[in-house]
This record gives structure tokens, C-alpha cells and sequence, in this order.
């Protein structure tokens, strides 16, 4: 009729084939579609792989070599290089390399006589070789002697050290002291050796220690610094010495405090001391020094 409107769904027309070549189409195209996507994709993820396993074994490898060079490391280390202290350098013909003591301490007997400058470490020396069969070796007149020796290449060094109240390198006065010991043995290579004055420093016992020869104890003569400078001073009238002046005395006085007694201190918690006021008279010092070598078994040759 006229005036109404037209239906708006469309009947379809029994046995028609217009739908189902249209889904057919529709269905070739996805599969098109679907195989194109496949070609693509499938080299991208096989590139995609090759790469992940190509990282993989970089990875491994590079983990791998540090711990080859470590490996490497241990097996063979690096050889030491040669250093600036100078007992470690063989050219010098005082300087000593020895890897143990030189000398047997059932053999040779090492006493080290320590104590401020003016102490009298010379007095009771002198006392100690009478009676004991001692040989003095004072660190001190071997580096005198050395800084007059003609030809010495530490002459000026060493009395520019004295000079000036300071401490000569250790590895000098260790190897003029071994020297001074080689040619004072007997023909059995047995000896008694007073060192005196010496080591004034940790560094310089430990070396001699290690190096030389174990010694058996340490006199220390215990002196007050009013005592010891008029001592000097009253020296340094006849003496001559270089160092037996204010300036000097003071400058020695403060390098023993600082620097020796900490060496006087160590073998005292060794219970390596013998420890003798050096205040009272001559006798009454060496009275009290013998006491403390009878304890160490050390008994006079007399």
C-alpha cells in the first residue's frame, strides 16, 4: 500500500548462492592474509633466536675470562720488583742482605748497653771488658771511624748525622758492627760482644735481630737530663767531640727519649732489661750491672 514504509530486513531468497561465495572470499583472503603474516614473522623469530644464542655465548665467554686471568694470577705471580730501601740494594758494600742471623747465639753473646748521651755507657764498658772478656764495639767511634776512613763514600754523610745529633741510616752502622764482629771471633768463632749504644731505634734491633745476632739482654743505664748535660758539657771541654755542645746535647737527648726508649721498652716486656740507676758513683753502677748479668748467666771471666 501505498504510504507504508518498507520492511528493513532483507529475506533472503531460498537456494541463492551470493552468501556463501561471499564467506568463501572472505575466507581465502584471511588465509592469504594469515600465510603472508607467517612468512613474515617466521624469519624475524628464527633472526630473533640466532641473536638471543649469539648473546648467550658472548655473555658466558666474557664471565669466563676474568676468571681465567685470576686462575692465571695465582698460578704465577708476579715477580717482585726491586725497591728503594737501601738494604735492598747490593751495590753498596756496607749494606747486608742476610735472610737469617750471621752469627749463633749459643756461640756469640750480644749485650746491648743502652742509656742517655752522658749516661756513662763508656765507663762501665770499659769495666765489663776487664772482667767479662767483653768486646766493646761502640756504635758511635765505628761510625767515627768510618767518617775518617780515606775513600769512604759515607764519610761526609755520617758526620753531617753526628754532627747535627741525628740517627745514621741503620743498614751503615749494622753492617759496620757485623764487620767489627767477624774480625774480633776466636779461631772456635765464639765471642762476647758489649754493643754499646746501640740500637737506638725498633727498626735498627729488629734488623741486627734478624740479620746479625740474637742478643741475650740490654743494660740500660737510667740517667736524669741535668745529670747527663753537665756530664757532656764537662766533656766537651777535653773531648773535642763535635757533639759535646748545648745545642747538640739537647738535640741527642730528645732523639734517645723519643726514639730509644721505646726500644728499652720492648725488651723490657721481654723481660730482656737490666735496668741500673746510673746516678750514684762508678762502682756503685757497675755493682748493679753485675747483679743483672748474673741473672742472664753471665759471669765474669776473672
Amino acid at each position: 500500500m501505498v504510504g507504508e514504509p518498507e520492511s528493513s530486513t532483507a529475506q533472503p531468497m531460498h537456494g541463492s548462492t551470493i552468501p556463501s561465495r561471499r564467506l568463501y572470499a572472505t575466507k581465502q583472503a584471511a588465509r592469504a592474509t594469515t600465510k603472508a603474516y607467517e612468512f613474515r614473522v617466521v624469519p624475524f623469530v628464527a633472526l630473533l633466536a640466532c641473536a638471543t644464542g649469539a648473546y648467550v655465548l658472548l655473555v658466558k665467554k666474557r664471565v669466563a675470562e676474568p676468571q681465567q686471568v685470576t686462575e692465571r694470577s695465582e698460578m704465577a705471580p708476579l715477580e717482585p720488583t726491586a725497591g728503594t730501601d737501601p738494604k735492598l740494594q747490593p751495590d753498596s758494600p756496607l749494606v747486608t742482605t742476610n735472610a737469617s742471623p750471621v752469627f749463633d747465639p749459643d756461640k756469640v753473646t750480644v749485650v746491648y748497653i743502652l742509656g742517655g748521651p752522658g749516661s756513662g755507657k763508656g765507663t762501665q764498658s770499659a769495666h765489663l771488658v776487664q772482667d767479662y772478656g767483653f768486646t766493646h764495639l761502640s756504635a758511635g767511634d765505628l761510625l767515627r771511624e768510618e767518617q775518617n776512613r780515606a775513600g769512604s763514600e759515607y764519610g761526609e754523610m755520617i758526620k753531617q748525622y753526628i754532627k747535627d745529633g741525628q740517627i745514621v741510616p741503620m743498614e751503615v752502622t749494622v753492617k759496620l758492627l757485623e764487620n767489627a764482629m767477624h774480625a774480633r771471633l776466636d779461631d772456635s768463632a765464639k765471642g762476647r760482644f758489649l754493643v754499646d749504644g746501640f740500637p737506638r731505634k725498633m727498626d735498627q734491633a729488629t734488623f741486627f735481630e734478624q740479620s746479625v745476632c740474637h742478643s741475650r739482654c740490654t743494660i740500660f743505664l737510667d740517667c736524669p737530663e741535668d745529670v747527663m748535660r753537665q756530664r757532656l758539657l764537662d766533656r766537651g771541654k777535653t773531648s773535642g767531640r763535635a757533639d759535646d755542645n748545648e745545642e747538640s746535647i739537647v738535640k741527642r737527648f730528645r732523639t734517645f727519649v723519643e726514639t730509644s726508649m721505646p726500644v728499652v721498652d720492648h725488651f723490657g716486656e721481654a723481660g730482656r732489661v737490666i735496668k741500673v740507676s746510673a746516678v750514684g758513683s762508678e762502682l756503685e753502677v757497675y755493682h748493679g750491672v753485675v747483679e743483672g748479668l748474673a741473672k742472664f748467666g753471665i759471669k765474669p771471666t776473672k
